[in-house]
């Protein structure tokens, strides 16, 4: 197994942060990471003269590339030495279209520039940010050969669907003066030679890329030390003061996208603070809660808060006014009322919001990559392309007729104008009866969608290791919960009168100056969100540290890795065994988990995939700081230097205060038991 790194930074470029390239951090990296081959990946950027000093500096592999900014994403474009001239010259008419930050080239751009692709690797940015665009990866599908990911985890998940791209995992790392750290990514290929073809002969077999040589995907590099660890639980031993927190520091500084649940983070040492914090979380949770399950509700509201139905009255009024008493006076016309244009009435504006949600449905069925092939197999992607041709066309022929309509309706009003000036006759009132009409309807239909909301209801029941996670909905029972709800010094005893009528209490609603339109959806019905015990009650104090540990292991899903210290230090056994551990076991399934133990009900029943043990020694040089690893079934845990530990005598004193103490709990509890 060869270990590649094909995404390396050497130049600072418009697109990129500022650093000064380092030639020693370069070799360093290669050197002490065992790398096989890199590839230069500048943004936008070709430097053939630095190139060419790095590749005859190192002594392993390195291929000429560069990262492009195509259509708002990137994209490695990687070659062979003979074809070094040919990507300075790409890199030049790149240049002649990027020249400020934000700036990207096209597909057709990108076509004419390379060309042929066929002598290139191309790895766009997969599950990474900025990703691929759909419709971009299917023009280049059949010269990409693999997907960029940026963590372990999105790696062995793609790897383990066959319908998703073969992944890679590189540094993406700048070579820099001030590089704190060296990168950990990189990918395992199995090839011999190791040569352009021979990479793209490999990544076209997923079976033959891996995240590490000996262990396949179980393990991952997360130290620039070469600590290694599985990709799934790992149990971290050792005494006090061996290490071990340490060593969970540096391993969340350089992987940054790591959950850390700090030792003591989430005890509840001030009562009162705890649950000022806790509340305050519940509160956000409750807001993002009432704001995604009311966000098809609030533009309803927006809408139906510019229908004024008095208005409509007035105008009504006014137009059958003007109609009967134009009618009285027919006789009496003088030449100007006699107009064809005195009572013309104007072009009705249209609606195109129904039009162009169709246009993004079906933009969704062409673009949509997860579901494409239940799609084609009932309809084709060029019938698609033409109907959204097609409806686009509507829009913009759709835009011009309202602009014309526009031009004519100024210079209708304009003569209808000039003329009522001129005649003593009673112009008509200019009414779209239609749009009355469909006010009143609008008006109708808002008030049942708003009775169905205040019907009481739960919209949301989630157990979590025995606590419940409710949330309801009810309608609001006194102006005083209006109040409460708005976290305002405002009355809403006048508007509370109409809460019956939802379009009244909207116009009331909108009289209240300090409460912005953004949130009169709230006030129609009342959002409640709780966190309750096993029985069924508000959660403790105890309660509330434990449900805050299990939420935060829960929301450890959003990252990459977990690194959890010492739970033992703040929560009792029963609720680690019972709750936590089978929690952090479901986890570790989907990403690699680091826990921090002494403690036997965590370290000995959580079933850790790896061992690790960290400890001090007294040497002639002075401490030494030393970490051990192994399997749980293996009979000892190796260190890099060479040394072992007993996995017994390790287990024993780490997790059970040794073989002798161990004996003697174990003899008592057998007494009790008989």
């Amino acid at each position: 197994m060869k270990k590649i790194d094909l995404h390396v930074h050497t130049v600072p470029t418009i697109s990129d942060s500022d650093f000064v390239f380092s030639m020693d951090r370069l070799e360093r990296y290669v050197r002490i990471g065992s790398i096989g081959a890199i590839a230069i990946t500048n943004h936008n950027v070709f430097d053939l003269q630095q190139y060419e000093i790095i590749r005859d500096s190192l002594d392993i592999v390195v291929f000429p590339g560069i990262e492009v900014d195509l259509e708002g994403c990137h994209a490695l474009f990687i070659t062979d030495d003979q074809n070094a001239e040919r990507l300075r010259r790409c890199s030049d008419q790149l240049g002649a279209h990027i020249r400020v930050p934000g700036d990207d080239i096209s597909y057709d751009q990108l076509l004419q520039i390379f060309g042929d692709f066929s002598d290139f690797l191309v790895i766009p940015h997969y599950e990474k940010k900025p990703p691929i665009r759909p419709e971009i990866l299917e023009r280049l599908s059949d010269y990409v050969t693999a997907g960029e990911v940026d963590s372990p985890k999105k790696f062995i998940r793609c790897l383990k669907d066959d319908s998703r791209l073969t992944p890679v995992l590189f540094s993406d790392a700048r070579m820099g003066e001030s590089m704190q750290h060296m990168p950990t990514r990189a990918t395992f290929v199995d090839c011999g030679e190791i040569t352009l073809s021979s990479i793209k002969h490999c990544l076209a077999d997923r079976r033959k890329v891996a995240l590490s040589a000996d262990d396949g995907n179980d393990s991952i590099q997360v130290l620039d030390t070469g600590l290694t660890i599985s990709t799934g639980l790992n149990v971290l031993l050792g005494e006090r003061s061996s290490g071990k927190t340490y060593t969970l520091d540096r391993i969340s500084e350089q992987q940054t996208d790591a959950k850390y649940i700090r030792q003591f983070s989430l005890v509840q040492v001030d009562d009162k603070k705890c649950e000022q914090e806790f509340n305050a979380d519940i509160e956000r949770r409750k807001s993002f809660f009432t704001e995604e399950y009311l966000s098809k509700f609030k533009p309803i509201v927006e809408e139906i808060s510019r229908v004024d139905l008095n208005s409509d009255v007035t105008r009504m009024q006014s137009y059958v006014d003007t109609l009967v008493e134009s009618a009285r006076n027919a006789d009496r016309q003088d030449l100007f009322s006699k107009a064809a244009f005195f009572n013309e009435t104007t072009y009705k504006k249209g609606d195109d919001s129904s039009l162009k949600s169709l246009i993004q449905a079906v933009r969704h069925l062409i673009e949509n990559i997860d579901y494409k092939d239940v799609i084609v197999r009932h309809l084709e992607i060029t019938q698609l392309k033409r109907l959204a041709c097609d409806l686009i066309e509507t829009l913009w022929k759709n835009e011009f007729d309202r602009m014309m309509r526009r031009i004519v309706n100024e210079v209708v009003r304009d003569i209808k104008s000039r003329l009522g000036v001129r005649s003593s006759s009673i112009q008509i009132e200019d009414v779209d009866l239609y749009e009355v009409a469909l006010n009143r309807k609008k008006v109708e239909r808002f008030e049942k969608v708003v009775r169905s909301l205040q019907v009481p209801a739960i919209l949301h029941e989630e157990t979590m290791q025995g606590f419940k996670v409710l949330a309801k909905r009810t309608p609001y029972s006194g102006a005083g919960e209006l109040k409460a709800a708005s976290g305002r010094k405002v009355a809403f005893s006048a508007a509370w009168r109409s809460y019956e009528s939802p379009y009244q209490f909207l116009q009331e609603l909108s009289a209240i100056e300090s409460i912005p339109e953004s949130e009169w959806h709230k006030y129609f019905v009342k959002i409640e969100y709780a966190v309750l015990n096993r029985d069924g009650f508000a959660v403790s104090g105890g309660e509330r540290s434990e449900f805050r540990l299990l939420r935060e292991i829960t929301d450890a899903q959003k990252y990459s890795m977990l690194l959890l210290d010492e739970p033992e230090s703040s929560f009792d056994n029963t609720f680690l065994n019972s709750d936590v551990n089978s929690l952090i076991r479901d986890i570790s399934k989907t990403m690699p988990v680091i826990v921090v133990t002494h403690n036997s009900t965590v370290g000995a029943s959580i079933g850790a995939d790896y061992l690790l043990y960290a400890c001090k020694e007294s040497t002639d040089d002075g401490i030494k700081y030393k970490m051990y690893c192994g399997h749980p079934s293996d009979k000892t845990l190796g260190c890099h230097d060479g040394s072992e530990k007993s996995s017994y005598h390790v287990l024993m004193g780490s997790l059970e205060a040794g073989a002798e103490a161990y004996q003697s709990r174990r003899r008592s509890y057998e007494a009790l038991e008989d």
